[in-house]
């Protein structure tokens, strides 16, 4: 088969070659009735190596004999019509210039073209049906995976057409179901409609169905749910593609199926990007992304990196995660230079020496402390890396001229109850301070939390699963809104592309969600019972925690932009001069670990702030 392989080309050409004079003798041949004359007989072999040199050079000229084909398409079926026109155009301009057709009859040269067409692409497409419903069919069917396909549209047929051209997949489309009533009992690649999404269950047991594939990325999180169920119900594994903001080529691929996610169940809207304005602040630009080893940081290094900066420095504390994300930008996005930079953003001559050496012209700031419970006990080490560590980073901006300064901030900074939402209040604070007079656009980007993120409740609840249970969650009504890490970075990176500056950007974070449903639905997931095979317990709320949280402030107005998912709350404006002493004086308290005065001072810089409990003082 290799060797087979090494002569195709030549094998090709005299396939070709063999069409061409083909084609000229039907053409002969059904022009004079099947009988032949001497008179006839001379005239095509004047006339075929004409044909053959003109042919034979536009044919290399459109490289027909290169390509597989098994794999011929309804594009090449387009270049083959266009590539025979040309072709038979000049077979015509030689018979007229050359014999001015006195023993060519006109009819020839038509049915030369039509045959030279058919013979040409008839032949790859018998080899491609032969290769995908013979070969096939050879191979020992011994371990072979049965797929149920949902959806029998585009994306669907992909899919089965994969799983018939590549044996070592060893799976099998046995049917689709699809809910369009135009579709049913009808094939698609060679594959029937069974019935709707609600026979799921009955098909799987009646054909012996292995795994369903949701093979419909703009399906709603309420469709997947339901399907996702079905498949529960007799034990069948469910996998679906990516949504289609993932799709970006439109390709589909059994390569890209994936388990049904979290994610996947509570249904984000697809993101609507303008591309054109981010492209236009991003692209040729040096970028400097601080705590680019967090879960928002290193995806907002991944999204950059589409956008074909100039170079991306990556600014982190944590030299485990630094290196992870430097190693998978390097592997991914190979054109981009990155900068894997070791450093802490409280340290004033290193940030600024960075900034010196690397001159960045936009700043994304996603380093911080965001732990609740965590940072009630370590209330001064949050006020110095989310208070003084932003405006160390921010007067660095300013100072080296950066054209645009995005800060990630949280719903947490709204009417706080605890010290880490309060710290990025007050950091909120010195940012728009900061920017009513900088030339720099400084804007603040605040939303709630995000699925899947370092010490979130997903993974939180994933080990507890894992080990068998119980599920914590703190209170039986706690709500939180909740966005994909993706969405997220993407909504942060277009509101970069927005504004004067001063702005804080508020994310559409949806509707909330009780945090017992996502415990229920990832025992779902798991293939487990809630409260029968996994208990789910409660443990009351932690230090710091409020059973909601809020994105606007009262007395920011909030307004819309031009981008559907993003808006802006009015700027409350505050004596400049006051709030950078009141911080002086925070984190000279900080630094001298009086957590007394440390709380104090955090109350008078955030008046709404309002602690759920003091009982961290004693634990640190």
């Amino acid at each position: 088969m290799k060797n087979l392989l090494k002569k195709r080309r030549p094998l090709i050409i005299v396939a070709n070659i063999v069409f061409v004079v083909l084609a000229l003798w039907l053409a002969f041949v059904v022009r004079f009735d099947f009988n032949l004359s001497d008179a006839n007989l001379r005239a095509f072999w004047r006339l075929l190596p004409a044909v053959l040199v003109i042919k034979m050079l536009i044919f290399w000229r459109y490289r027909l004999f290169s390509g597989w084909w098994r794999y011929v398409s309804m594009a090449d079926l387009i270049v083959i019509f266009k590539v025979v026109v040309f072709s038979s155009a000049g077979v015509i301009a030689y018979a007229v210039f050359v014999y001015r057709l006195e023993f060519i009859p006109r009819s020839i040269l038509v049915l030369d073209g039509v045959f030279c067409f058919l013979l040409v692409s008839g032949a790859r497409f018998i080899i491609r049906a032969l290769r995908e419903h013979y070969y096939p069919m050879v191979i020992s069917t011994h371990a072979i995976k049965r797929l149920l396909i949902v959806g029998a549209g585009d994306a669907g047929q992909m899919i089965a057409r994969e799983l018939r051209l590549n044996n070592k997949l060893q799976s099998k489309a046995v049917g689709f179901v699809d809910d369009d009533q135009s579709k049913q009992r009808e094939k698609f690649q060679g594959v029937p409609v069974l019935g709707q999404c609600l026979d799921i269950a009955k098909i799987c047991l009646r054909k012996g169905i292995n795994e369903v594939i949701i093979a419909m990325p703009s399906a709603s999180s309420n469709k997947i749910k339901e399907i996702n169920y079905l498949c529960q119900q007799v034990d069948v594994v469910c996998k679906t593609l990516p949504n289609v903001g993932s799709l970006i080529d439109g390709s589909v691929s059994v390569q890209m199926l994936k388990d049904v996610s979290l994610e996947d169940l509570l249904g984000r809207d697809q993101i609507r990007l303008d591309t054109q304005k981010i492209t236009g602040y991003l692209s040729g630009k040096r970028v400097l992304i601080t705590g680019a080893g967090g879960s928002i940081g290193s995806e907002l290094c991944r999204q950059v990196a589409r956008f074909n900066p100039d170079k991306i420095v990556l600014f982190e504390n944590s030299e485990t995660a630094l290196f992870l994300i430097d190693n998978e930008l390097k592997q991914y996005f190979a054109h981009v230079i990155v900068f894997p930079i070791v450093g802490d953003i409280r340290y004033r001559a290193r940030v600024e020496a960075i900034f010196a050496e690397f001159m960045p012209e936009v700043v994304f700031h996603a380093a911080a402390y965001k732990h609740v419970p965590m940072m009630e006990i370590n209330p001064a080490e949050a006020v110095n890396n989310n208070v003084r560590g932003t405006q160390v980073v921010a007067e660095t901006a300013d100072k080296f001229g950066v054209e645009r300064f995005v800060m990630v901030s949280t719903d947490k900074a709204v009417n706080p109850t605890n010290v880490m939402g309060t710290t990025k209040r007050v950091a909120e604070k010195l940012v728009q301070a900061l920017a009513r007079r900088s030339k720099t656009r400084f804007v603040t980007v605040r939303f709630g939390n995000v699925l899947g993120s370092n010490g979130s409740v997903i993974p939180t609840f994933t080990a507890q699963i894992k080990a068998g249970g119980p599920v914590t969650v703190t209170h039986p009504d706690i709500t939180r809104f909740f966005m994909t890490i993706p969405e997220a970075a993407q909504l942060v990176i277009q509101a970069g592309s927005m504004g004067n500056g001063g702005e804080i950007y508020l994310l559409d974070m949806g509707e909330p969600v009780k945090i017992v449903h996502l415990a229920e639905e990832l025992i779902r997931l798991s293939g487990k019972v809630p409260y029968e095979d996994i208990e789910i317990k409660f443990t009351g709320l932690r230090p710091g925690e409020k059973l909601y949280e809020e994105l606007l402030l009262s007395g920011e107005g909030v307004q819309t932009t031009q981008h559907e998912k993003i808006c802006v709350a009015a700027a409350v404006v505050e004596d400049e001069d006051q709030l950078l002493h009141r911080v002086e004086q925070l984190q000279q308290f900080a630094r001298e670990m009086d957590l007394a005065e440390v709380l104090k001072q955090l109350r008078l810089l955030v008046p709404e702030y309002t602690p759920a409990t003091d009982s961290h003082l004693h634990r640190q």
